[in-house]
């Protein structure tokens, strides 16, 4: 997709999601920019790829910059009004044009969120497996980003805690209780969750103040608890993570709207290598693979694989890919479909 398309069509994807203040900045910029305005503007208009939210998500990178100077102080006046919720667009390409240099870092690098309202899914899905194997989990994440999501038994889901999580919950709530032992992610480019703070809270939306709370809260409990992410690629990791049994636990493979961004290669490898540990797979050395990704639906589809010496598999629902609502029906599907 072309770069002004994939502005047009972010500022679309932001609405959807609850952020009119990013929808405004994409659709205005989106239209703004011209070549004579710097470096900036001539990179993202002759962006040589897919500069969509499917190829390089060239919108949410500038968003992104642009948030960070308004995070750490660098740009007094676009500040106050991110406040007002609608920062003009001459304001925004000036801001563009004062900071050159800082914004084309930014642009070097690929989005890369923490969604941390993503653990209520992971959490049910938790609770879901030890509900059919009662064991101890070792968790596996790919995509893990800056690991915030490997601390997920240490989030709640609709009760109070650090890291409170409360979706709009439809249909019944899994009860069932799970300890997890060990956790272990891996990630092209993993973010250190100190280092790369203003990062990662740059990345979320600045008019969602909820988003915003939660992860700095999970930040906190991953300066206590630091996750532990591999820096690697997802297929050499995760067929090195599950070349042995792990006898008297649950192995939680998952990932939460990261599998798109893998190559074909990679998701095949990365397909093989849990079929292959699934058929090694039994009642004291199960594996499960949790799956929060797009399919072309309303949100994220939620499914679950279950070896322990059979093969089963549940569709679990949907989710709003921010985790603001989540639709859980667990259906079990034929493991030929």
């Amino acid at each position: 997709m072309k770069p002004r398309e994939a502005f047009a069509d972010q500022a679309r994807s932001c609405c959807e999601l609850g952020s009119p203040l990013t929808a405004r900045i994409c659709e205005r910029l989106g239209a703004a920019l011209s070549p004579e305005q710097g470096e900036v503007a001539r990179r993202i208009l002759n962006w040589p790829g897919d500069a969509s939210s499917r190829g390089d998500s060239v919108p949410l990178r500038l968003a992104g910059a642009l948030h960070g100077l308004v995070l750490d102080g660098s740009a007094t006046a676009l500040a106050d009004a991110y406040t007002k919720g609608d920062p003009d667009t001459k304001l925004l390409v000036q801001t563009i044009c004062d900071h050159e240099a800082q914004i084309l870092d930014w642009l070097d690098h690929p989005p890369q969120t923490n969604e941390v309202a993503r653990s209520a899914a992971i959490i049910a899905a938790a609770r879901f497996a030890v509900s059919h194997r009662s064991l101890p989990i070792e968790a596996l994440e790919l995509g893990a980003s800056a690991g915030l999501n490997l601390n997920f038994a240490r989030c709640t889901l609709l009760q109070d805690g650090a890291v409170s999580l409360r979706p709009d919950w439809r249909g019944d709530l899994p009860h069932g209780m799970f300890t997890v032992t060990d956790a272990r992610g891996v990630d092209l480019n993993p973010l250190d969750p100190q280092r790369d703070a203003l990062r990662l809270l740059a990345y979320c939306w600045a008019d969602q103040a909820d988003r915003l709370a939660r992860l700095r809260a999970a930040l906190q409990i991953a300066r206590v608890h630091s996750p532990e992410v591999d820096r690697g690629d997802a297929a050499d990791w995760l067929e090195a993570q599950l070349a042995s049994p792990a006898p008297g636990r649950l192995r939680f493979v998952y990932h939460t709207v990261a599998w798109q961004y893998f190559p074909p290669k990679v998701q095949a490898r990365c397909e093989a290598a849990l079929n292959d540990a699934g058929r090694r797979a039994g009642p004291t050395a199960p594996l499960a693979h949790f799956a929060m990704e797009a399919d072309g639906g309303r949100g994220a589809s939620l499914h679950l694989r279950l070896w322990d010496g059979q093969l089963r598999i549940w569709s679990l629902g949907r989710a709003d890919f921010h985790g603001r609502w989540i639709e859980w029906h667990p259906v079990a599907e034929s493991p030929s479909a």
